[in-house]
């Protein structure tokens, strides 16, 4: 039985905040519940995709924009954008 959207998305959020280190809890579970009900079924598939990356790789790339993987270049600039105006307020 494939997995509905409501549920995906509820998957997705839950994984965004259930992180291996507090810092990437809290920019992803800020980013996953903004972005991810507006997300098409690729772009969620990227989002899941860079969920199962490491912590400490993925962290570098948000803060950094060197060394990430070309698929991702876009979906981090969300992540970057959604992070720094959480911090601007």
């Amino acid at each position: 039985m494939a997995e509905d959207r409501a549920t995906r998305l509820k998957r997705l959020t839950m994984r965004s905040s259930r992180r291996g280190t507090r810092e990437m809890d809290l920019i992803l579970i800020a980013f996953s519940r903004v972005a991810l009900p507006g997300m098409g079924e690729a772009d969620l598939d990227l989002y899941e995709a860079l969920l199962a990356e490491n912590d400490q790789d993925l962290y570098a790339w948000i803060v950094g924009p060197d060394g990430a993987p070309d698929r991702y270049d876009r979906l981090l600039k969300e992540i970057r954008r959604s992070a720094y105006a959480a911090v601007a307020g």
